[in-house]
């Protein structure tokens, strides 16, 4: 079968030459958390050089489940957040073991699954209200310009101010690659040369050189062998307990929100969506999360979960799972050379996260805010996901408040029955967070 029959790509009007950039544009973007997932799980007693397979292992085959069955531009790997809850919540400060926290990341997956399979997953994505949609992209767009700023070392958190921009001087190089790295990519990307995001990084990278912030080292070698994964650590004797059920929600939760928040946002800026409105292929997108989630627990990572790094290949031309093909092959061909990858510093891949988020606030025209119930819940949505730092408390707090205004609104008939059940999902578990 040709690449043109399997990806649609005419369909999509995207070619080869795009998808391959926009391929390796997201794995430069999201390649950090092959030095960071094992980083994180190994303070939980956990071997770096396992975890270090376990997550580019996971990573590539649920990314190309995702190329093969949903046909999107969307790359997956263990996420953020859900590795520091793994490590620092469960095993360090609830002091269970890695094998009871893999149980729980199992257990959540193979619930996915079932619940993807049948649709309820999908259905939760219909449920959320067309301008709530918009508002998840272009939240998104800020959460990342955050994390691209915070990555490149632009903000400080310690200022007078809740939040500042550091004074660029040479005790901040990393602060000072990363913003000449912006300036190149906005200017090849103004110029419309092709593929910008990933030259930018690329040129970033060589900049950051005479600067110290690109280390390479003196006795540099690009290859090295993958070390053995530890398979299938797991402790079905607590599943039964009231601590596992409260791991597992939260897992379960954030997993759940983190995935439909990046589809919708990922979806929302290629247009990847059918007449109606909806994320094209949602059904067997969230079910390849959900095998990814199983594949890696069976691995010995934490959650694996869609990345919203996706969003720079999709500004980089991306529109096919060709794209998450060529990220999936990346992943496998970073097992033997980690060191070479690992030269790309996070000044280098900075500037195309906080350039991505500018792609991403263009959703902001499409949202209805002369309508109040609408606008201000899409307000409430953009602002809670970079200021919580957090996807899915952006989506919790967008849902509850848009059931209210509507409510307030005497338009409680225009909310359907499912935004109704999430808002009053999302309520439960604030006040079961708040209650801990």
């Amino acid at each position: 079968m040709s690449l043109e029959k399997c990806f649609k790509l005419k369909e999509r009007n995207t070619t080869v030459n795009r998808e391959i950039v926009g391929g390796v544009t997201t794995f430069l973007a999201m390649s950090y958390i092959l030095a960071l997932n094992p980083q994180i799980l190994s303070a939980a007693g956990m071997r770096w050089g396992g975890i270090f397979t376990a997550t580019a292992v996971s990573s590539a085959l649920a990314t190309l489940f995702m190329a093969l069955v949903a046909n999107l531009p969307v790359a997956l790997a263990p996420g953020l957040g859900l590795n520091a809850f793994f490590t620092y919540t469960v095993v360090l400060g609830m002091k269970c073991s890695p094998a009871f926290a893999l149980t729980a990341v199992l257990l959540e997956g193979a619930l996915f699954i079932l619940l993807s399979v049948f649709g309820i997953r999908e259905a939760i994505i219909k449920s959320i209200p067309v301008n709530l949609r918009k508002a998840v992209a272009v939240g998104i767009g800020l959460f990342i310009t955050l994390i691209g700023l915070n990555n490149a070392g632009l903000i400080d958190g310690s200022a007078a101010t809740p939040l500042a921009f550091v004074t660029l001087d040479m005790s901040h190089a990393t602060a000072i690659v990363a913003l000449l790295g912006l300036v190149v990519t906005t200017a090849l990307y103004i110029l419309k040369v092709p593929g910008s995001i990933l030259l930018g990084i690329v040129i970033t990278t060589i900049i950051g050189i005479p600067f110290g912030v690109t280390s390479i080292p003196e006795s540099f070698k690009p290859f090295s062998a993958p070390e053995t994964p530890i398979l299938f650590n797991f402790e079905f004797k607590s599943v039964l307990t009231l601590k596992f059920f409260a791991v597992f929600f939260t897992f379960l939760f954030t997993d759940l929100f983190d995935t439909i928040g990046t589809l919708l946002g990922v979806a929302e800026q290629a247009n990847l969506k059918d007449k109606q409105g909806n994320v094209m292929n949602a059904k067997g997108a969230l079910l390849s999360d959900a095998v990814g989630t199983v594949v890696g627990a069976c691995l010995g990572t934490s959650t694996v979960t869609s990345f919203v790094e996706s969003s720079s290949g999709v500004a980089a031309g991306a529109r096919t799972g060709l794209a998450s093909v060529v990220t999936a092959l990346l992943f496998l061909v970073s097992l033997f050379l980690s060191p070479l990858f690992a030269l790309v510093p996070s000044a280098a891949t900075a500037p195309a996260l906080v350039f991505v988020g500018f792609l991403m606030m263009r959703s902001v025209m499409g949202i209805d805010f002369k309508d109040s119930s609408e606008g201000i819940p899409a307000f409430i949505t953009i602002m809670a996901m970079p200021f919580a730092y957090s996807i899915s408390q952006g989506i919790s707090f967008g849902i509850i408040s848009y059931v209210l205004c509507k409510i307030f609104a005497k338009k409680a008939k225009d909310i359907p029955l499912v935004t109704w059940i999430l808002a009053l999902v999302f309520l439960a578990n604030i006040i079961f967070e708040a209650s801990k």
